[in-house]
């Protein structure tokens, strides 16, 4: 895949000049701090938001096998349609980035806006698919009726946090393309590990909902996270001289 990608950068830019002779140079120091600055809270908050939903499943595991197995049925079907509003969350960095860089501030807002509604659009119509039609989609896994019977209140709960998840991924999305990346991680840190985890332990293990209370605990995260991102999105998208100067 790197060589793939490392062989279309070069057909695409063949003709610039000095092209790639600029990896022969030493590198500058300041470019690279400033690319450690916007990208490893990015991928902090990847692995903060993977290892919560991982964690869920180690919990999910001390219950019995057929929560487990519905567990894992239902995180897989969410996920499979958490791959539309990630690619649009790269689409709608990209182009708030462009135009943060035209010094277009009103057009990144707009680009970033655009984004969230285009994946709120189709994750309210997954959300549809899993309330209207659970049981053909777990059957794609599983016969198993204990299966599908606990996998279809999972479903239920999924639906809810669709367009939460679409939210806090473009809003994620789209404020990397404006450099801000640190106040995602922070977030993301807080929602999963201080709050939402916690919530969803404690009602799976102590008020007695199992695998049900787990899916709660994470469906609050993601509200939460969802929310105030989108927040930060709208007031940082309205900061104008701040947004200038990320294009320097």
């Amino acid at each position: 895949m790197a060589g793939g990608l490392a062989f279309f950068i070069w057909w695409f830019e063949r003709k610039l000049q000095p092209g790639f002779r600029n990896l022969l140079q030493a590198p500058d120091r300041q470019r690279l701090r400033r690319l450690l600055e916007l990208g490893f809270p990015a991928a902090t908050q990847i692995l903060l938001e993977v290892a919560a939903f991982g964690a869920a499943a180690v919990l999910a595991g001390r219950l019995n096998p057929i929560a487990l197995a519905a567990h894992q049925i239902a995180i897989n079907c969410a996920s499979v349609t958490f791959m539309v509003p990630l690619g649009i969350a790269s689409a709608g960095a990209v182009a708030v980035g462009q135009a943060i860089g035209s010094r277009e501030p009103e057009r990144a807002r707009r680009n970033g806006f655009v984004a969230i509604a285009l994946g709120c659009s189709f994750m309210l119509c997954s959300a549809l698919a899993f309330l209207s039609i659970p049981r053909p989609i777990l059957n794609i896994y599983t016969h198993d009726p204990t299966v599908v019977a606990t996998g279809v209140g999972l479903l239920a709960i999924a639906a809810l946090f669709q367009l939460f998840d679409g939210v806090q991924t473009i809003a994620t999305g789209a404020l990397r393309g404006i450099g801000e990346t640190r106040g995602p991680m922070l977030i993301n840190l807080g929602a999963y590990w201080l709050f939402g985890l916690p919530i969803g332990y404690a009602l799976c293990f102590h008020f007695g909902l199992g695998i049900y209370g787990l899916w709660w605990g994470l469906t609050v995260s993601l509200v939460a996270i969802a929310l105030v991102l989108l927040w930060l999105w709208n007031s940082r998208s309205l900061q104008r001289p701040r947004l200038i100067c990320y294009s320097r």
